[in-house]
């Protein structure tokens, strides 16, 4: 497989301006056959078309490197990892009753209460009272 992917690597750039050129051509075929009809806007060339493209790139999905799932980049995921395990936990039980009076107790589902088991969800059927 490695040998595969040497013998083949340069094509992946022209893979990817070939992606590129496909996308535009996409977008330069909705925008117009569909918007110049139904909103009244003029028609585009293919370049603007692929410079719609970046721009919605640039303001919709971020730019590269700047991911890292839902707790932020990796690096800060890390740096809060290690601070963390630094904490003598009598200071992370304080950290924790900060952030429950702050955001309330969000890991635990809004129906789960001292009286309903975890396991039940939100339609569950409720017990009757004796």
């Amino acid at each position: 497989m490695t040998k595969l992917f040497c013998k083949f690597r340069f094509l992946i750039p022209l893979f990817v301006l070939g992606v590129v050129a496909l996308v535009a051509l996409v977008v330069y075929g909705l925008w117009n056959g569909v918007l110049t009809e139904v909103v009244s806007v003029k028609a585009v060339t293919y370049w603007q078309a692929l410079g719609i493209l970046v721009l919605a790139r640039i303001l919709f999905g971020g730019f590269p490197g700047r991911r890292g799932g839902p707790f932020g980049p990796p690096w800060r995921r890390h740096m809060m990892m290690k601070r963390w395990e630094s904490l003598a936990p009598e200071q992370r039980e304080k950290m924790r009753q900060e952030m429950r009076q702050r955001f309330g107790d969000w890991p635990k589902p809004p129906w789960c209460d001292a009286g309903q088991d975890e396991e039940q969800g939100p339609d569950a059927p409720k017990q009757a009272e004796p």
